[in-house]
């Protein structure tokens, strides 16, 4: 009788054994690895040395319950190691190589954009009629009316040079803008119970956490997806649980506790060419017509000026886009007006300075 028992003891132990053993695993069977994120993540933020301590809180737990190190050869269980290592560093060599390629059809459009435009201008400047030479008399009149147009150009005028970004408190609201919140100085919004602001790439959240203890991350709940958030207290319901109005990229998704009060949650937008309008599908929109960041600097000039970084900023874009100046734009349409005038005139070998 006793040894029947020792028996089924031994074997109970043995199927009990099984489970940690390192070959003891079922194929083809899918991992829910989102399933562990917030168990992972309250583990390495209780950790000190970060990614260190919880690589060694894991070899330490496969020691003591696997046979990890001993049911197979040293050189087996690392080969297994830096397997499941390169598999991962393959997906991120993939996704820098999907973002490269993306940033490179990206500039490749912007190219073809900038070349048709200025295509587009010289072909519009190249439009002469060719019937006669003009006089050395009609080309210094011409130079003169030239001169005088650069004179009054160099003047501060509410007309000149075109302003690219209007003040926010001289600028029409639209029909479809009214009502809209208007954004703060991060071109996000300040809610009640939280804050958030953006660059066209990323979105930075605020939370506030109105206790009166230190925080530690075990107090904090926390899970994030790609189009979802859920942020709080420990045994309290959620200061934000919503759906995101676009999605994320929840590998770039990180969070940390600012002076042991405020949690700042960071993240970056799939498509990181446009601004956010709010951060959650149920919340007000802001004026994404005001998120500009020119906008707020600009309204902080007066008079000339303004004026004048107005003038530059629009030569500074019309550089960039291979296409003429403020100032060389004017004499260009000078002097077109001048051409229409005086068709008979032969414009090809005569030169302004």
């Amino acid at each position: 009788m006793t040894k029947a028992l020792k028996t089924e003891s031994k074997v109970g132990s043995c199927c009990s054994s099984n489970l940690f053993r390192s070959d003891h695993h079922q194929k083809n069977m899918p991992v829910d690895y989102e399933k562990f994120d917030g168990i992972l993540l309250s583990l390495l933020g209780n950790m000190e040395g970060g990614i260190d301590d919880l690589f060694d809180l894991i070899f330490n737990f496969l020691n003591r319950k696997s046979d990890y190190f001993t049911g197979m050869d040293t050189s087996v269980s690392k080969k297994r190691l830096l397997d499941i290592f390169d598999k991962y560093a393959k997906d991120v060599e993939k996704a820098k190589a999907e973002k490269q390629r993306q940033k490179d059809e990206q500039n490749r459009k912007i190219a073809e954009m900038r070349a048709a435009q200025k295509a587009k201008e010289e072909a519009e400047f190249k439009f002469q009629p060719k019937i006669k030479e003009i006089t050395d008399e009609e080309a210094e009149e011409l130079q003169k009316k030239l001169a005088s147009s650069q004179q009054t150009d160099s003047k501060p005028s509410a007309s000149q040079p075109p302003v690219v970004n209007p003040p926010e408190d001289e600028e029409e609201e639209n029909e479809e803008d009214k009502g809209k919140l208007k954004p703060n100085a991060g071109n996000g919004y300040d809610h009640d119970h939280y804050q958030w602001t953006q660059t066209l790439s990323d979105i930075e959240i605020r939370i506030p956490m109105k206790v009166n203890f230190p925080l530690k991350s075990a107090d904090i709940v926390y899970d994030i997806k790609k189009r979802h958030l859920r942020c709080g207290l420990k045994g309290h319901a959620p200061i934000l649980d919503g759906e995101f109005i676009e999605d994320i990229k929840t590998d770039s998704a990180n969070w940390v506790i600012e002076d042991r009060k405020t949690v700042v949650i960071t993240f970056e937008k799939v498509n990181s060419m446009n601004w956010w309008n709010r951060i959650f599908v149920d919340e007000a929109p802001i004026n994404t017509r005001k998120v500009v960041p020119e906008n707020s600097k600009l309204s902080d000039l007066e008079g000339e000026t303004r004026t004048m970084v107005e003038k530059m900023m629009y030569d500074q874009r019309q550089k960039e886009l291979g296409l003429p100046s403020s100032e060389e734009k004017k004499k260009q349409d000078l002097l077109k007006t001048f051409m229409a005038q005086h068709p008979e005139m032969d414009f090809s070998q005569t030169k302004f300075n």
